[in-house]
């Protein structure tokens, strides 16, 4: 039996081609069968003693039961660690039950997974309340990865103009904005927001924010509806900035979305490859190979 490997769930085989390319390994495709009341047949072709499992959970629903059939498959053919690479990962926003009877979702989904997987490998987990992956799946091994330095690529690939001034759309935000900040030399600031629905957002500058004329980079993890960067941008372009757009680690946003974004005036929009979108400027391969290099054995 091969000692490593990795097996791509079947909406996730290009980027794990690109992580095969940096990481030598071989690579597998779980194949899915769709039976007309909806149940899924999924069969693994073949195991190692450790399998790294490449599954992006944006749109998790159905996701997850066919992840679940795949690990049950893979440990049925021997598999001794399984290895979960999730760049997006799903239901962390749910750390709570802000009302009775709500599910907490963080909680369910990471135990599950922490019961499946003997490490999960994501990047830029959207955690609020808790400060650790390691919190959401207890006894499992995990690494959070930080994409700051695939955001400041984007940035610096413009030539970094001395006019340029990162912003962080919300205090959310504060911590990869200022580690983009950090690594692109440039200067940051952070909005301060106010949410009344999934779309409806009001935005507002520091008092001393000086943005007349200068290039501005939205830096953010995820991009859903895009209604927080459209409200941001309208903002930016009434107090005078100069080119306004956006870089990002998850992008969700449909085409009504980017529409909505560019009439506010956000001239453009990149994203990694952690979820497949047309906005994609990144890849993510090396940033996972480097945080797999101690599964090599």
């Amino acid at each position: 039996m091969k000692m490593q490997m990795i097996a791509a769930m079947p909406g996730d085989i290009a980027p794990a081609r690109r992580l095969e390319a940096e990481t030598g390994l071989p690579l597998v495709e779980i194949d899915i069968h769709a039976f007309p009341d909806g149940e899924s047949l999924v069969r693994a072709p073949g195991a190692a003693e450790t399998v790294i499992v490449y599954c992006s959970l944006d749109r998790p629903n159905q996701k997850l039961v066919e992840l679940g059939l795949a690990v049950s498959a893979l440990r049925d053919l021997g598999a001794r660690r399984l290895v979960l690479v999730a760049p997006y990962l799903c239901y962390m926003r749910q750390d709570k039950a802000f009302h009775e009877g709500e599910a907490v979702a963080q909680r369910f989904i990471g135990a599950l997974l922490a019961g499946w997987f003997d490490r999960v490998v994501t990047i830029e987990p959207h955690l609020h309340r808790v400060k650790s992956l390691d919190d959401v799946m207890p006894g499992t091994e995990t690494a959070a990865l930080s994409a700051a330095d695939l955001l400041a690529q984007m940035i610096l690939a413009d030539g970094a103009p001395e006019e340029a001034l990162l912003v962080g759309p919300d205090a959310e935000s504060r911590a990869w904005t200022a580690a983009v900040a950090k690594a692109t030399g440039a200067p940051f600031i952070v909005l301060q927001k106010e949410r009344s629905g999934d779309r409806e957002v009001e935005i507002s500058l520091p008092k001393d924010a000086d943005i007349k004329g200068r290039r501005i980079y939205l830096v953010d993890d995820i991009i859903s509806t895009g209604a927080t960067l459209a409200a941001a941008a309208r903002l930016l372009r009434a107090g005078g900035a100069g080119r306004v757009e956006a870089v990002a680690v998850h992008a969700f946003f449909s085409e009504a979305d980017e529409k909505t974004m560019k009439e506010a005036g956000l001239a453009r929009v990149r994203s990694t490859d952690s979820v497949a979108h047309r906005t994609n400027a990144a890849a993510v391969a090396p940033l996972l190979a480097k945080a797999l290099k101690e599964d090599r054995r």
